[in-house]
């Protein structure tokens, strides 16, 4: 009776065990993005990176959708539905005729909502400026991820120009800080990989603000993309590494050493990766050429 039974058990264990083996391996999560362009503004190259040439170049402000098998987030808000109101508010009236945005805006709410998209649940940001804040307010359910650096300027927000308004952040409570919980990536100090499979990794840039961030992506076609937020305005400054133009830098970047380190840092990870698709959160030239929603980066 007992070798029966022994038998048996045997026979169901290895019936499982056969099982088992026989089950294909999950499928890899299907990654890809989409640029939400809601704004730009035509400028010239040479005010966007030291050495730029004296010729037209338009500026974007853009959202980003990441998408992770089922899970999508937006990495920056690009320019919301009440973005003439917070720059009526907040922004000093000496700065409007240098930081602004022409109309028309296509908030990235309205934009994913007229594809059918669903509420978007959580907004990764680059860093805390204006033009990348703006939208937060559009998707009052989403958690808004940001480094801790970064989150202490939330805590105190002011008009001054690297500061961050009062009317993007008021009511926003969704905060959660950003943990560099994983070690070196890229070159950079620190990492987090957001779904633990290495295709959606932020890393610490800090020095355009205290908190800047940047994002690694790697879709299903086996590209890479780096989402640089603003430590370069136009993907041409990379070529040589030049910083943004004088005037602009001694306003906009905090640490102008630490911004400038942090261009090596990317300009180190392209050489070592020539197929490394570098994105600007400004570059129109760059996002126009990777195409904008409703198509797909794959």
């Amino acid at each position: 009776m007992l070798k029966t039974t022994f038998a048996a058990l045997a026979f169901c264990l290895a019936s499982l065990t056969a099982s088992a083996a026989d089950e294909p391996p999950a499928a890899p999560a299907s990654v890809r993005f989409a640029i939400v362009k809601t704004a730009s503004l035509q400028t010239h190259e040479w005010l966007l990176f030291s050495g730029g040439r004296f010729e037209p170049a338009e500026t974007a402000f853009s959202a980003f959708l990441i998408q992770h098998g089922n899970d999508r987030f937006l990495f920056d808000s690009g320019l919301g539905s009440q973005v003439d109101a917070q720059y009526a508010a907040d922004m000093p009236g000496w700065n409007r005729p240098f930081f602004r945005y022409d109309q028309p805006v296509r908030p990235a709410k309205d934009q994913l909502a007229e594809a059918g998209i669903g509420p978007i649940t959580r907004i990764v940001v680059s860093h805390s400026h204006w033009d990348h804040l703006s939208g937060l307010s559009d998707f009052p359910q989403a958690e808004v991820w940001l480094a801790a650096a970064e989150h202490a300027l939330v805590n105190q927000p002011s008009q001054a120009v690297g500061g961050v308004w009062p009317s993007q952040v008021a009511g926003i409570t969704g905060w959660k800080d950003i943990v560099f919980d994983r070690g070196p990536f890229e070159g950079f100090d620190a990492s987090h990989d957001l779904y633990g499979d290495g295709r959606v990794v932020l890393v610490p840039m800090p020095g355009h603000t205290p908190g800047s961030v940047g994002l690694f992506v790697t879709t299903d076609s086996g590209r890479r993309f780096f989402f640089v937020g603003d430590v370069v305005w136009n993907a041409g400054a990379l070529k040589t590494g030049a910083p943004k133009h004088w005037a602009a830098r001694l306003f906009v970047d905090h640490d102008v050493a630490q911004t400038q380190a942090a261009i090596e840092l990317i300009r180190a990870a392209m050489a070592r990766d020539p197929k490394l698709v570098v994105v600007p959160a400004h570059d129109a030239k760059v996002q126009a050429a990777l195409g904008l929603f409703p198509a797909w980066v794959q």
